[in-house]
């Protein structure tokens, strides 16, 4: 089964009738946004997911009339930022900014305070970013076909790093020991940093890493990517083949999106996800991913749940195969 993937459309026209149309907030009267909106980051400031939401700030406090004030509440792999919007008020004013991990995958790895589906309501999304094969610049592999025959030869003796047990990360490096038929040896590490400062280290023979994750460690000359996590070759990052060409099927990206409390009232839904998809369409916002190597795309509420399902049940499969606890 393929990973699955966001499709392209866009409501620009919706956005710009939903953003005119007078709102009130949970019934009562009161216009919205009617004081500044919250939006949590479930993870620390800098991150990748808090370059992403900080690069609609700004149009998205411009688009709704109020500031937006990100709050980083980083822990539990993401679930604490998520748990407090689970549980905030759902009437606009409390939003998160999530992704693959806290929303779609954790909870399949462990119990969570929160159901991902049933306590949240999905906004749009904002971005995705394939996952990238990466291995050290002195590696003796130079192509993803390089890689492979070189990973067979050694057998079990090579491995690939993580961000954390029951991250993307590891989930795609099991996902692809299965398709690839290979048994690279999981190294998981306590979040991107120490992660890529092995990598720098000569400690890592391969990774699996964002655009925004290993961005400067391509630019120190430290790591060389292979190919990119996507069905075909993809303009995201320039230059790289496809894993699928050489292991059929083969597919793993990572979303960013927001997602508001369950029960936000369908008026005040509607104002939110037409300025988060008019913020995604401006240039400047776009020309940031791009720099970034991600790619804006945002997409309907219920697009988005049909994403979340098709996650959980795509990498419920990799888990139990493979066997992984966290």
């Amino acid at each position: 089964m393929n990973a699955p993937h966001l499709t392209r459309r866009c409501f620009l026209t919706a956005a710009s009738l939903a953003l005119t149309a007078p709102l009130s907030a949970m019934g009562q009267g009161a216009p919205f946004p009617s004081r500044p909106i919250r939006m949590v980051v479930p993870y620390p400031a800098g991150g990748s997911t808090d370059q992403v939401a900080r690069a609609i700030q700004q149009p998205l406090s411009e688009l709704l009339g109020q500031p937006i004030v990100i709050d980083n509440k980083p822990g539990a792999g993401g679930t604490i930022g998520v748990d407090t919007v689970a549980k905030a008020q759902p009437d606009g004013h409390t939003l998160v900014f999530g992704n693959t991990g806290p929303n779609a995958v954790v909870s399949l790895l462990r119990k969570v305070p929160y159901d991902p589906i049933k306590d949240l309501k999905p906004v749009s999304t904002v971005a995705f970013t394939p996952m990238i094969l990466a291995v050290p610049v002195d590696s003796p592999a130079r192509t993803l076909k390089e890689f492979l025959a070189y990973a067979k030869a050694k057998g079990g003796a090579l491995n690939y790093g993580s961000v954390g047990n029951g991250s993307l990360s590891h989930l795609t490096g099991e996902h692809f020991n299965h398709m690839s038929g290979l048994k690279l040896l999981h190294v998981p590490y306590a979040g991107g940093a120490p992660m890529l400062a092995a990598f720098a280290g000569g400690q890592l023979d391969a990774a699996f890493v964002t655009g925004l994750d290993g961005a400067a460690m391509l630019a120190s000359g430290k790591v060389r990517y292979l190919a990119v996590a996507t069905p075909a070759p993809t303009d995201v990052v320039p230059g790289l083949s496809a894993i699928a060409q050489e292991v059929p099927g083969f597919e793993s990206t990572a979303w960013f999106g927001v997602l508001a409390p369950h029960g936000i009232p369908a008026d005040v839904l509607a104002r939110v996800h037409a300025a988060v998809v008019a913020a995604v369409a401006r240039p400047e916002v776009r020309k940031q991913f791009a720099e970034r190597r991600v790619e804006a795309r945002s997409c309907s509420s219920e697009e988005m749940a049909r994403v979340i399902a098709a996650e959980q049940a795509h990498w419920g499969a990799v888990i139990r195969r493979a066997g992984i606890t966290a």
